[in-house]
């Protein structure tokens, strides 16, 4: 069996913040009213029967909603589980991927004793950020986040940063390019904000056009190269590094199946990925079906050729052998998957055109 790792949502689609952009507050017309929480029982078959599975490296990660809303206990517990389950030479990792409101003082010593790495949501300055991520009550969070990341310096803490890019922030690489090197951040993410609405044909007023991201990156990747690549991780730039050295992709956007990761929710659903959880991509529930048969289904099978259809245009371009066709959520057209162009199918052109042969450049050297 392949190794994939593992996204949990324990908390389901349940957040403490009401930011504008967020695509899974709407999954809970699946789940019922909340508020959703993951039972012991399903944390302990989750556990279980992943690492019953002895692959080499097994990384857990949490996301939501929120997952900081399960307490600081229900990750104890995870850690306990893990020891209790784990086999001799088993590398197991951690990861949360958080908006960094929650945590209180006495989370970072247990975050740094089991080596826990924070992925933080953070969208550049305080009007960036601010703008579309904020709480019910429409109060920005900027100082909670900048705090806690104050904090995960003072406790040793890992970190990187998540950035949604939208349409105001794309529109600024270089002043977020300044204040993310200006804070000494060290690995960065940058996630482009795209929202359709098939019925009305509109996209939402924060989504970033092809122009808008392709130029992001050419000005990002330019000012990386004057910083020193050494000093700064960017996800993409490092995911085509690693293609060109080790054959694959380290980032699922780019890889030739989706097939890296099963998301498993609060109550023991399993799905294929978290931008397709609704019932057609449901691969079953843990607590009847043990998670290696429902990681091998026919149905996982079927989604992880999902990235194979794809258009004519797409299998002549001469990027076609990097780019795969891009994330297939971001396929926008028609019901035929097989016709669907990437909408930042011109970004990445122009991306690739500017910066393919200084990445190789780069990877001779690796």
């Amino acid at each position: 069996m392949k190794p994939f790792s593992l996204l949990i949502k324990p908390a389901g689609p349940d957040c403490n913040l009401q930011c504008d952009y967020c695509f899974y507050l709407g999954k809970k017309s699946m789940f019922g009213p909340g508020p959703h929480r993951m039972s012991d029982e399903v944390l302990e078959k989750l556990v279980s029967d992943y690492l019953g599975l002895n692959f080499a490296n097994s990384p857990f990660a949490f996301q939501g909603g929120e997952p900081t809303l399960m307490g600081l206990n229900f990750y104890k517990k995870v850690v306990a589980l893990q020891k209790k389950y784990g086999s001799g030479g088993q590398q197991i990792s951690n990861a949360l991927q958080t908006n960094a409101t929650l945590l209180t003082d006495e989370w970072f010593p247990f975050l740094r004793e089991y080596n826990f790495l924070l992925g933080i949501s953070l969208d550049g300055p305080r009007d960036y950020h601010d703008r579309y991520r904020h709480d019910r009550s429409g109060s920005g969070c900027w100082d909670r986040v900048t705090e806690t990341i104050e904090k995960c310096r003072q406790h040793h803490v890992e970190f990187n940063i998540l950035v949604l890019l939208n349409n105001l922030n794309a529109s600024g690489p270089d002043e977020l390019f300044d204040y993310f090197t200006e804070q000494k951040i060290r690995f960065l993410q940058f996630i482009p904000g795209l929202e359709f609405n098939a019925e009305t044909g509109k996209f939402a007023e924060f989504s970033v056009s092809p122009q808008q991201y392709g130029d992001f990156l050419c000005r990002i990747f330019d000012r990386w190269l004057d910083y020193g690549p050494e000093k700064l991780s960017v996800r993409l730039f490092d995911s085509i590094l690693n293609y060109y050295v080790h054959g694959h992709h380290s980032n699922c956007t780019f890889g030739n199946r989706c097939d890296d990761y099963v998301v498993v929710e609060h109550n023991g659903d399993v799905f294929c990925c978290d931008f397709f959880v609704e019932d057609r991509y449901k691969l079953g529930n843990l607590m009847k079906t043990p998670l290696d048969e429902l990681s091998n289904s026919a149905v996982k099978r079927d989604f992880a050729r999902l990235k194979r259809k794809l258009p004519n245009t797409c299998i002549v371009c001469r990027h076609h052998t990097i780019c795969r066709g891009g994330c297939p959520k971001d396929r926008l057209g028609g019901e035929d998957e097989s016709r669907r162009i990437n909408y930042f199918c011109p970004s990445y052109k122009q991306f690739f055109d500017h910066a393919l042969g200084r990445l190789r450049e780069i990877a001779a050297t690796l």
